[in-house]
């Protein structure tokens, strides 16, 4: 009689241990559909990072007035983890400085970690070819469409090559990569076409038979991967962020340029950081995971933050102590905010 209930009793310890195994088991190897969100590195844009050539410069631009401002002008980022277990879900979602977001906000279904990591670097050129005519067009100083690689094989090959600057296509003149898409626009695959460009200063012109682009047949093709120069030969912008990818340094990126380009520091001895996407016009567009951006600047040491002023409400929301929250929707504002740094000058603020 009394074997029954340490019967039973001994069933019970054994389903749950299996039920506990189960469940471990689980939680540790059972991926969920989200990722995790969280303060990302932050990178100062007039410092240095190191490649296997030695240290380079974030922004560097050659000829410049001021190649060695000092101070901070930091880009933020937000980490991103995917193929996250039961349990490491779990834990990102009580952390206070963690969130969750549904895998399908940042992977397109069947999309690849690569194509995801190749489509961020892709924004991320775009977005420094938009800084160098964002800063130009501040400082009232004429661009050029730079070749940045020549593809094998293709109509330029041969003719064309890196560190050329296009000046002119078919007889029209081009200062950037929307005005030789223009330009190209006007002519077939089969085409003959004059290409006036500089070539360590000294002009030069080859003639080009554009071919039928690989993406659609009815085009035409040249064969160049460009990006937005100086128009003085003198001068150049070259950009090394590492692995960040996206387009929301651009801001950052373009302070960068302007503080080489200008006498004195923009940052007067504050230290800076912000986001923001920008436009040649230099209109600075609102981006993600401001929260996570602020609370990484705050980390790094940052006292002054540049945030576009479409993401200010969330920004002021979440920001902690001892950050000051600068409001901006124009690059002007930027640079007129920035110069007002260790004055009694009001400031825009979130």
């Amino acid at each position: 009689m009394t074997s029954n209930p340490n019967r039973r009793r001994m069933i019970t310890i054994y389903v749950a241990v299996v039920l506990l195994a189960v469940f471990v088991a689980l939680g540790m190897f059972v991926r969920v559909p989200y990722v995790a969100l969280g303060p990302g590195p932050t990178v100062n844009t007039l410092g240095t990072v190191d490649t296997a050539d030695g240290p380079e410069r974030v922004v560097k631009v050659t000829g410049a007035v001021d190649p060695n401002p000092k101070g901070n002008l930091n880009l933020t980022t937000v980490s991103l983890l995917d193929g996250l277990t039961l349990f490491q879900a779990l834990g990102k979602w009580v952390s206070p400085s963690g969130e969750l977001q549904p895998r399908e906000s940042y992977y397109k279904p069947g999309q690849s970690e690569d194509e995801v990591r190749q489509e961020n670097l892709t924004q991320m050129s775009s977005s420094e070819d938009n800084a160098t005519l964002a800063a130009f067009n501040f400082l009232k100083k004429p661009t050029a469409v730079g070749v940045a690689d020549v593809a094998d094989r293709s109509p330029s090959s041969g003719v064309l090559a890196d560190g050329d600057r296009i000046t002119s296509i078919g007889g029209a003149p081009v200062a950037t990569m929307e005005q030789i898409a223009a330009t190209l626009a006007h002519h077939k695959p089969g085409d003959t076409v004059d290409v006036d460009y500089l070539r360590g200063g000294a002009p030069e012109r080859a003639t080009v038979t554009l071919a039928k682009r690989p993406d659609d047949a009815a085009k035409p093709y040249l064969g160049v991967t460009m990006r937005s120069v100086p128009a003085d030969p003198s001068l150049d912008v070259t950009f090394d962020v590492g692995d960040i990818g996206g387009p929301s340094a651009g801001t950052m990126m373009t302070l960068a340029i302007i503080d080489q380009m200008t006498p004195g520091d923009l940052a007067h001895g504050e230290f800076v950081a912000g986001t923001g996407t920008i436009d040649p016009s230099g209109q600075v567009g609102e981006i993600g995971g401001i929260d996570h951006k602020v609370r990484a600047a705050k980390d790094a040491g940052a006292t002054v933050f540049l945030v576009p002023a479409g993401n200010c409400s969330l920004a002021a929301s979440k920001a902690p102590d001892g950050i000051e929250l600068v409001k901006i929707n124009t690059l002007s504002d930027a640079v007129d905010a920035l110069n007002t740094l260790g004055t009694d000058t009001p400031r825009p603020h979130c």
